[in-house]
């Protein structure tokens, strides 16, 4: 659950004593190892407040990772592990540049941070007074930003585009059922029916019962990833989504580069016998279900229609590709056999189509030379297949590309 602050607490924090309080907690390490120590020195000087001073201070050091280090932020540890990373909101941001807009549950402002440097109007409303409290200290800068305690599920305004960002765990476990989001997505879809609407959801979302009475989505879907990492799937209303686009995949580097695919774009792609090299494409382009157009723009193919792995005779700039050095029906004492006879070490396996366990065939195969490969297991046609590859240089996957 984390430390729970209460609104005394976060005007504390907010106001100058707080943050100079916070700055002398800052210069201790308060590391597994030094803790305890550092809590007996934190409490001579602050007393009862050391809780809240050493959560905050703590939350922040995580958060320089996620959300714009420039900003002092005040944070719950629910608030920050749902915060959308900086470069993902950035994007969304921009995607909705000129609109004026209302974040019904924005928390401590993470996402409003952003909306306020693309939007000329931005609103953020939460029920929880405690974040909203933390949101106002997180925004002061933002003078644009008009903050107001409301329910998500009871609109406060009339015109501006809508985000919602449900909460996304049910009774302590993460959820994937869209009746089980808080606020359920049902729900913000009857409260804001007719109005253009983006809602933030896990990636692993069924979008085929995302729409009311568990119909189909009826806007665009997009995928995105950050630096190999699929973030989210963000839902945008019909009103928002491009022209003839219902699936968009969005790969974004913390650098700053980019790039995106929708379904818009050709899939018509050969059937040929495996290439030079297997990439596995990015998990945005693999959930938004692009894999076709993926391999299309790229001149690559797939091992199987039914299976995400693609192969060509090039690697897209920026790709992890492995090159195949043997194909063999998957079997484990070939596929040992073969390894120990390539000095095999360090071992990555991956497998798509296939009930195989990494981590478990890994011990069984018992690796114990010095090069490093890759094993690639999968299914073509009816057959399980091994293909024993190259290990590449680790590089952030799907950027350029």
């Amino acid at each position: 659950m984390g430390y729970q602050f209460t609104r005394a607490e976060v005007g504390y924090l907010a106001g100058a004593a707080g943050q100079a309080a916070l700055a002398e907690v800052g210069a201790l390490p308060l590391s597994a190892s030094s803790l305890v120590r550092d809590l007996e020195v934190a409490r001579r000087t602050h007393g009862d407040r050391t809780g809240m001073l050493v959560e905050t201070v703590r939350l922040r050091r995580r958060a320089t990772a996620k959300l714009d280090p420039a900003i002092p932020w005040l944070l719950t540890d629910d608030a920050l592990q749902q915060a959308t990373p900086a470069p993902v909101a950035r994007h969304r941001a921009q995607r909705l540049a000129g609109r004026s807009v209302h974040d019904v549950t924005c928390s401590v402002g993470a996402e409003l941070v952003a909306l306020a440097r693309e939007c000329p109007v931005v609103i953020g409303s939460d029920i929880d007074a405690v974040r909203l409290d933390m949101a106002a200290a997180n925004l002061a800068a933002e003078q644009a930003v008009r903050l107001v305690r409301a329910d998500a599920l009871v609109p406060v305004t009339a015109d501006p585009v809508v985000i919602a960002d449900p909460a996304r765990r049910a009774g302590g476990r993460r959820t994937h059922d869209p009746a089980a989001l808080q606020p359920p997505l049902p729900d913000l879809l009857a409260a804001y029916h007719g109005r253009d609407l983006v809602v933030k959801c896990a990636p692993g979302l069924d979008f085929d019962t995302a729409g009311p009475d568990g119909s189909p989505w009826a806007g665009e879907v997009e995928v995105v990833s950050l630096d190999g990492s699929v973030r989210e799937a963000c839902l945008w209303s019909p009103g928002l989504a491009a022209p003839r686009v219902r699936r968009r995949a969005t790969v974004l580097a913390a650098d700053g580069t980019s790039w995106t695919l929708t379904d818009a774009d050709p899939d018509g792609i050969e059937e040929r016998a495996p290439g030079r090299w297997i990439v596995d494409p990015d998990g945005a382009v693999v959930r938004a279900g692009l894999v076709r157009h993926y391999a299309a723009k790229h001149g690559l193919w797939q091992l199987d229609p039914r299976i995400a792995y693609l192969t060509g005779d090039t690697v897209p700039p920026g790709v992890r590709g492995f090159e195949i050095l043997e194909r063999m029906d998957f079997r484990e004492k070939p596929l040992r056999a073969a390894l120990h006879r390539r000095d095999c070490g360090p071992l990555e396996i991956l497998a798509r189509g296939v009930p195989v366990d990494p981590d478990v065939l890994r011990a069984k195969l018992k690796p114990r030379g010095s090069v490093p490969h890759t094993v690639v297991v999968t299914r073509i046609g009816t057959t399980a297949t091994a293909f024993v590859c190259a290990t590449p240089p680790v590089q952030v996957r799907g950027v350029p590309a």
